[in-house]
């Protein structure tokens, strides 16, 4: 169950990730400050601190909530992960100009922390550390997705923008979160919902 919670928690946000907000930031970062390592170091650290929060959220929840109500709630999130998933993201331009006083690391840090706060990767990270019940592997697995889209995003900028097939991508994205919602609806893993 660790190996499929970090593989599925990888590919479901590195797929969400993609046109993302966070994505588009990363974008706009690497065009600003065309130095990669502290931006992909920013996003580590940020993603590793908003997501490790997110776990602790779902891991809390699943010691907490009755094990068939956390199904439901948990199949209804999912479902409407898959649903948040088709609408495209826009970034507010202030969000980049947040903290350039602090270098490009410390500007990094801060605006992708502040732009994961709430969004969908971080949402998604709350139910499926409830779902899998190993808030580690699905934090390392999310942080991994993270990185996933958004290393090439800093590197290749614009030039990979135009090439990705958002909707594709949104669409598949929007079907395992579909699938993972009914599979929870229906009882699957029900095992691993448990105090």
């Amino acid at each position: 169950m660790n190996l499929e919670s970090l593989l599925i928690s990888t590919g479901v946000v590195a797929l969400a990730e993609i046109g993302d907000k966070t994505q588009l930031l990363a974008f706009i970062l690497a065009a600003r400050f065309k130095k990669p390592l502290p931006i992909i170091l920013g996003i580590l650290v940020a993603t590793l601190f908003n997501h490790g929060l997110a776990g602790a959220v779902g891991a809390w929840i699943t010691a907490t909530v009755d094990p068939d109500i956390l199904r439901w709630v948990l199949g209804v999130s999912f479902i409407a992960m898959a649903i948040w998933t088709l609408i495209p993201d826009q970034i507010e331009e202030e969000e980049t100009a947040v903290a350039v006083k602090f270098g490009v690391f410390g500007a990094t840090l801060i605006t992708f922390f502040l732009a994961e706060m709430g969004d969908k990767t971080q949402i998604a990270t709350v139910a499926l550390a409830a779902h899998y019940a190993s808030p580690l592997m699905v934090v390392a697995g999310t942080t991994l997705g993270m990185l996933i889209a958004d290393v090439p995003a800093v590197f290749l900028g614009d030039k990979l923008a135009g090439r990705i097939p958002m909707t594709l991508v949104h669409r598949i994205a929007a079907a395992i979160f579909a699938a993972l919602g009914i599979a929870t609806l229906l009882g699957a893993g029900k095992t691993w919902i448990t105090h």
